[in-house]
């Protein structure tokens, strides 16, 4: 049983796991149990370029992110469970928990965010009632969102980047993989505001 997992190894999905994982020193988060399936084929970063975004020296790839991702989540915070090759095929309510079909196995988690892309190709079941257009791309890309409310689709189903109606841009899908991190935490931590900041002394 993971306290919370997140699927999908991009922008956003790593973002949330990054933050998810620096929290491991509070008390609230000490003890949870955070993984992440990190399929990244359908991922936006595959054929991306980055020569605008801050921090990010000019011309760096997509698919380098992808891999230098995964190695800063797993050299940092390796307590976060990396699950690697598989695809996510069903999404189903137990109880009060979620129980995650792949490819190769099954998982139960309190605590599911789901950031993954935002193609009309999406082939996780369970999902249907919650896909409808998305609201920030042209019609005629047959974009999609999972509908929700400040990422919220509904309690503890989060969904976060593109997929949660943000334009394709990647500190926007960062930025949505951290907002959500931060709101589990807050959660974890009893409705109190969470923040996780490293500092110089």
């Amino acid at each position: 049983m993971y306290d919370a997992l997140i699927i999908g190894g991009g922008a956003a999905g790593l973002s949330c796991a990054l933050v998810l994982g620096s929290a491991k020193h509070k008390p609230f988060a000490a003890t949870k149990r955070i993984g992440i399936i990190t399929h990244q084929k359908t991922s936006h970063l595959q054929n991306a370029l980055f020569n605008n975004v801050l921090g990010l020296d000019p011309g760096t790839t997509g698919v380098s992110i992808l891999e230098s991702g995964k190695k800063q989540l797993s050299d940092l915070y390796p307590h976060v469970a990396q699950i690697e090759k598989e695809k996510v095929l069903e999404i189903s309510k137990a109880n009060f928990d979620f129980n995650i079909r792949t490819n190769k196995s099954s998982y139960q988690s309190k605590i599911v965010v789901i950031a993954v892309g935002y193609t009309n190709l999406i082939t996780i079941s369970g999902l249907e009632e919650y896909i409808e257009d998305h609201p920030r791309a042209a019609i005629e890309k047959k974009r999609i969102w999972l509908k929700n409310t400040d990422h919220l689709i509904e309690p503890n189903l989060y969904v976060a980047g593109t997929l949660a109606g943000w334009r394709s841009q990647f500190a926007m899908a960062s930025g949505s993989g951290t907002h959500v991190a931060t709101d589990i935490l807050t959660l974890w931590n009893s409705g109190k505001d969470v923040k996780v900041h490293d500092k110089f002394i």
